[in-house]
C-alpha cells in the first residue's frame, strides 16, 4: 500500500478491532484481496499512536513485500524478538500470512512468549481452516471484511447527503455536483465496491484495470498457487476454472446444482478436446470450493422454516463484488433483480446476519437473516406496483407462522406501506439505514 495514501475510515470494522485490544484472542481480518484488510490494520495503527502507543511497541510485517517473502518461521520468530522492546506491550501486525507455511505455529509462540497484542490478515479462508483453528484452539476471533457497502462507498467517492427544505434526501460531490440517491446507486451497480476504485475516479476504463488485477491475483495466487502452500488437490487448469467462474458470475441468485454445471460446460461444446471430457462433479466442486476459500463468491444454503433445518439441495450463489461481475460479464441492463439481491445479501452479512434461503411449502423467501436474538425474513424485488409481484412477494411471508419482522425491499420511491404486518421499504432507504 502506498505509505502516502490518505486513509478513508472504515469505522465498523475498526471498532470492532478496538472493542478487542489489549485481550488475549489474535484478531484475524479475512476478505478477499485489495477490500482494505491492510488499510485497516494502517488505522488500527493509526488509533493505536493517537492513544499513545510509541513507535517502538508497533512491528509490522507484510509479507506480499519483498523484504518479508523469502522468510520462514524461524526468521519471522528472530525478526520480531529482536524488536520487543522489554517492560512494554507490543502491537504485532501480520500482513497475508497464509504465504507463510505453519504461520499458526509462529504466531502461538508469540502469544505466549511476549506480553503482546497480534493482528493478523489473510486473503484466503484456508488461514482459518480446521488444523490451523484447532492449532489455535479457540484463540483468535475472526473480523470477516467486505468491499465498501453503498454507504461507504458514497464515503470513499467523496459524496455528502444532503436534505432539502422538504426532506428529500440528494447528494452533493465535492465538485457541488448534484445527484439523486438512485442515480448513485446506479453507479455504485455498476463500479461495485472495491476500495481502489476511489483513488482512480468512476472511470469505466481505470476500474475495470482495477478489477482485472484483483481478479488476476485472486484466481493466480489464491487458487491456481494455493496447492503449492497445501497439501490438498491443486486446480491446475485455468480454462475450466474461468468458465466456472463465469457460470457462477452469470448465474448469481439462481438454484445451482454442482452435478449439472459439468453438463451445461459440457452441452456449450467447452470441452470438445480428445483429452478432456466432461469434468466430474468432484472436479467442479473442488473448483467452486477454492472460489469459496478465496472470498470470490459465498454459497447461501436453503433453510426450511417450518421444518427448522438447513435443506443439502440447491444452494444459491452470490460473487463479493458487483463490479467485478460487470467486469467479467460486461455491463448489461439485465439480471437486475439478482444484482440487487446480491446487494441485499453481502450488507446483510456486513451487519453480522447468518443467511439462509427460506422455503416453506412450494414457496422461497429471499433471506432468512438470523444473529443471537434476531431474525429478520427479507424479499427482494425491483418494483412492488403490479398486483401480481405484491401476491408472489407477499405469499411466502404472510405463510410463516412466527411474530418476527418480515420486509419486502424494492426501488420503489415513497413506499412505506405495511402488507399485514410485512414492511415495504424502499431498498436505498434501507442500505443507508
Amino acid at each position: 500500500m502506498n505509505p502516502n495514501h490518505t486513509l478513508k475510515k472504515r469505522d465498523y470494522y475498526l471498532n470492532k478491532l478496538i472493542c478487542f485490544k489489549d485481550t488475549e484472542p489474535i484478531k484475524v481480518i479475512t476478505g478477499i484481496r485489495r477490500c482494505g484488510k491492510s488499510s485497516l490494520m494502517k488505522l488500527m495503527i493509526q488509533y493505536l499512536k493517537e492513544t499513545g502507543i510509541e513507535d517502538n511497541q508497533i512491528i509490522e510485517m507484510n509479507f506480499e513485500s519483498y523484504e518479508f517473502q523469502k522468510m520462514n518461521t524461524d526468521h519471522i520468530y528472530s525478526y520480531v524478538k529482536e524488536r520487543i522492546v522489554p517492560g512494554k506491550k507490543m502491537y504485532l501486525f501480520f500482513d497475508e500470512l497464509q504465504r507463510i507455511n505453519s504461520w499458526e505455529v509462529v504466531i502461538n509462540s508469540f502469544r505466549v512468549d511476549f506480553n503482546c497484542d497480534i493482528y493478523v490478515t489473510g486473503s484466503n479462508a484456508y488461514l482459518l481452516s480446521s488444523d490451523y483453528s484447532t492449532y489455535l484452539s479457540g484463540r483468535y476471533i475472526e473480523i470477516k471484511m467486505l468491499p465498501l457497502s453503498f454507504k461507504e462507498f458514497l464515503d470513499f467517492h467523496n459524496f455528502e447527503i444532503k436534505e432539502n427544505a422538504l426532506k428529500m434526501k440528494y447528494a452533493k460531490s465535492k465538485n457541488d455536483e448534484l445527484y439523486t440517491l438512485e442515480q448513485l446507486f446506479h453507479i455504485y451497480m455498476q463500479f461495485g465496491g472495491m476500495p481502489g476504485i476511489a483513488d482512480v475516479g468512476l472511470e469505466q476504463d481505470k476500474a475495470f484495470t482495477i478489477l482485472d488485477g484483483i481478479y488476476s491475483t485472486v484466481v493466480v495466487k489464491d487458487i491456481l498457487e494455493r496447492g503449492k502452500r497445501r497439501e490438498q488437490k491443486r486446480i491446475t487448469d485455468a480454462f475450466l476454472l474461468r468458465k466456472i467462474i463465469l457460470y457462477l458470475v452469470d448465474n448469481i441468485g439462481s438454484n445451482i446444482s454442482i452435478s449439472n454445471i459439468g453438463n451445461v460446460l459440457n452441452n456449450e461444446g467447452l470441452f470438445e478436446d480428445a483429452n478432456q471430457g466432461k469434468p466430474s462433479s468432484h472436479t467442479v466442486y473442488t473448483y467452486i470450493n477454492a472460489l469459496l476459500e478465496s472470498y470470490f463468491f459465498y454459497e447461501i444454503k436453503r433453510f426450511d422454516i417450518k421444518g427448522k433445518e438447513l435443506l443439502r439441495t440447491l444452494s444459491k450463489y452470490y460473487i463479493v463484488d458487483i463490479g467485478l461481475r460487470n467486469y467479467l460479464l460486461g455491463l448489461r441492463d439485465r439480471d437486475r433483480g439478482h444484482v440487487i439481491e446480491n446487494i441485499v445479501y453481502l450488507e446483510l452479512l456486513r451487519r453480522g446476519y447468518d443467511v439462509a434461503i427460506g422455503k416453506i411449502d412450494n414457496n422461497e423467501v429471499d433471506f432468512v437473516a438470523t444473529k443471537t436474538t434476531d431474525k429478520i425474513y427479507i424479499q427482494v424485488t425491483e418494483s412492488m406496483n403490479s398486483e401480481e409481484v405484491r401476491n408472489r412477494e407477499l405469499t411466502p411471508l404472510r405463510k410463516i407462522p412466527d411474530n418476527y419482522e418480515k420486509i419486502v425491499l424494492s426501488m420503489d420511491k415513497d413506499i412505506n406501506n405495511v402488507y399485514d404486518g410485512i414492511k415495504s421499504m424502499n431498498l436505498i432507504d434501507w442500505l443507508l439505514s
